[in-house]
């Protein structure tokens, strides 16, 4: 029996990464002495078992053979017999496929390691094709390396091509999907995943509402990761332009979480109101729209992704529009409604004389923004 660190902590090791999650391949081992060392079986399709003391993941080393459609239509074999050369031969890319024993040395039978001098992600063997996600992988790996200048070598981006145009993708789970591409919005560099999506014809398969890159929309995200943006704001710099059908159309297909699908539809709703006229009624309306009162937070989230599209669309208007819209949501805050109903005013009224004193206030603004400016 023979334990080896593989995939992602190998190869992160040696382009200097820090390693923050470490993955181990055991050789020549069954389940029952797995448990028999202490170890806590976790992998229901596959034997992997847990550490008694690291809690780190253990694999039993496998072969996978296609037997049906999708990333999960595979039969396993994990018997002792099965090598570390085969348990290699399975994973996706030759970057991801050295392992290294426990004396510091380097198993590399696909020259995983050359690839990784040249900066190419390839694919290992043929076998690539059977798990469709992986051309979601490949792409997020292409997005997580493009600093260092990665590229995709041409012939595993015609497999992409060829698993694109197969169906395949259809059979994907959302969760799966949004994961890959959650996790690629996150990196330094998130317009690659999308335009590696579309270089392999596999992005109008899950993202056909998006603007196809090259387009404005990317460079707003590339500023968004530039600024440290969260996930929501990131992703919603890709619907500035859209229509709210059409993100709500995206967001269910992807199953994507409230948070990011809410930002979204605002950034689609409103994004009319980065360059077109402002006046109280407007402005009153777009706080209702965006529920500004409850929800400063999120207003300010949507301003913040309007930043970076204007700046991606060169518009220079907007900072000053930007510091009106806050000056005028700081003053229709003020208004005090309990004060306003005290008056005497009921019933459908009430609405209305909130509404005409925020504007009020809001106008306030727009006065005295205007007399600033001459």
């Amino acid at each position: 029996m023979k334990t080896y660190l593989v995939g992602g902590a190998v190869r992160d090791e040696l382009l200097g990464r820090k390693v923050t999650e470490r993955d181990w391949v055991v050789v020549g081992a069954t389940p029952q002495q797995m448990l028999d060392a202490g170890y806590t079986q976790v992998g229901k399709d596959f034997p992997v078992f847990l550490h008694p003391k690291t809690k780190e993941e253990y694999a039993l080393a496998r072969t996978e053979r296609k037997a049906g459609q999708g990333y999960t239509g595979f039969v396993c074999d994990a018997s002792a017999s099965v090598t570390l050369e085969q348990d290699l031969q399975r994973r996706d890319l030759t970057v991801n496929a050295i392992a290294r024993d426990q004396d510091g040395r380097l198993f590399d039978p696909y020259n995983g390691k050359q690839d990784l001098e040249n900066k190419i992600l390839r694919h290992v063997s043929a076998a690539f094709s059977e798990d469709p996600l992986r051309v979601f992988r490949v792409a997020r790996f292409a997005t997580r390396y493009h600093y260092l200048g990665f590229t995709i070598a041409e012939d595993t981006l015609e497999l992409m091509r060829s698993m694109a145009s197969s169906g395949e993708l259809a059979t994907l789970t959302p969760e799966r999907v949004w994961q890959e591409t959650a996790r690629s919005l996150m990196e330094r560099s998130p317009a690659v995943y999308f335009t590696v999506l579309s270089q392999c014809q596999a992005f109008e398969e899950w993202f056909c509402e998006l603007p196809s890159p090259p387009d404005p929309a990317y460079d707003a995200l590339t500023k968004s990761a530039t600024s440290g943006m969260p996930l929501e704001n990131r992703f919603s710099t890709l619907c500035t332009g859209l229509t709210e059908d059409a993100v709500k159309s995206l967001a269910a297909r992807l199953k994507m979480p409230n948070a990011v699908s809410s930002l979204a539809r605002l950034a689609a709703t409103l994004s009319c109101h980065i360059d077109g006229q402002l006046d109280a009624t407007t402005i009153i309306a777009m706080f209702d729209a965006a529920d500004a009162w409850r929800k400063p937070e999120r207003f300010s989230a949507l301003l913040d992704v309007f930043t970076v599209t204007a700046n991606a669309r060169g518009i220079a208007s907007w900072e000053h529009r930007n510091h009106i819209l806050l000056s005028a949501l700081e003053q229709a805050r003020t208004i005090d409604v309990k004060a306003i109903i005290e008056t005497g005013v009921k019933g459908p009224d009430i609405k209305a004389a909130v509404r005409d004193a925020r504007c009020e206030a809001v106008n306030h603004v727009l006065t005295s923004e205007d007399a600033t400016q001459k």
